[in-house]
């Protein structure tokens, strides 16, 4: 159940991004887009939900991450995204950050336009989204996604994709970011759910409170520092505490230099 400042947020966040020159949708496509059937997940805190496991109905995932090529797109049409137009309420000054200016997005990529773009805000990605006809995907539709082994539906059954996360999430990864699509994709051909970047959700801030809401009384303070592992429902899925607590601690104008996102539609 979101507090009522996550509530609020999401409310205050949809009303200003529109005045950020958000644009209008055109009828979607599903190019490069997987269909992921309807299926349930196992919550990340016991608790959440009050449920062992939550129904997520089928809906379309964006294949790979938006790239930068893709977002040099977006802001060619919409110059209110541009990284020298960007009102800083929608975008920290870390936007856009390794464009050498507002279309040319090669100074930190050596040029590679299929690059997954990051330093792009909530907003951002939201308003691409949009421009696209799509959404962005919420967090249990992304978690969904990315709970799907290489081999088997179950992640959690795949040896392989258990390895290879143990690598993705321990790993330090330095220089340029490669090109979307270069790993080996999921069951459902999706690329890049771990392992490349981090990825905006619809909902980003929906499990976990922020500090200034620490005094509210409705707030369950199992949710902050270690108490949050009291509750999790695999104490030992340390890939799922990192994402968990990465998004917790983002602010919707926030950007950072490996943090893109990828696109979803209802069925």
């Amino acid at each position: 159940m979101r507090t009522f400042a996550q509530v609020s947020f999401l409310g205050w966040a949809m009303m200003f991004t529109g005045l950020a020159g958000e644009p209008a949708s055109p009828a979607p496509s599903l190019a490069g887009m997987v269909l992921v059937p309807a299926g349930s997940l196992a919550p990340f805190l016991r608790e959440e939900r009050g449920l062992d496991r939550v129904p997520v109905p089928a809906f379309w995932l964006d294949r790979l991450p938006v790239t930068t090529g893709e977002y040099l797109g977006f802001v060619r049409e919409n110059s209110p995204w541009r990284r020298s137009q960007v009102r800083r309420l929608f975008a920290d000054q870390g936007y856009l950050a390794g464009w050498s200016d507002d279309l040319t997005p090669s100074a930190a990529g050596n040029g590679d336009l299929r690059q997954p773009v990051t330093q792009v805000s909530w907003f951002a990605a939201r308003a691409y989204a949009s421009w696209k006809g799509l959404r962005l995907p919420s967090t249990l539709e992304w978690e969904r996604a990315a709970s799907i082994g290489l081999t088997n539906e179950i992640a959690a059954n795949d040896p392989g994709f258990q390895a290879a996360l143990g690598q993705w999430y321990g790993g330090f990864r330095i220089g340029p970011l490669p090109a979307v699509g270069s790993d080996r994709p999921n069951l459902l051909g999706i690329h890049d759910l771990h392992g490349l970047i981090w990825e905006w959700t619809s909902d980003f801030n929906s499990l976990f409170v922020n500090g200034d809401a620490r005094s509210d009384s409705g707030v369950d303070r199992s949710l902050f520092c270690a108490g949050g592992s009291l509750t999790a429902r695999d104490r030992n899925d340390y890939a799922a505490f990192m994402r968990y607590g990465f998004r917790s601690s983002l602010q919707a104008a926030y950007t950072v230099h490996n943090l893109g996102f990828r696109c979803a539609k209802n069925p």
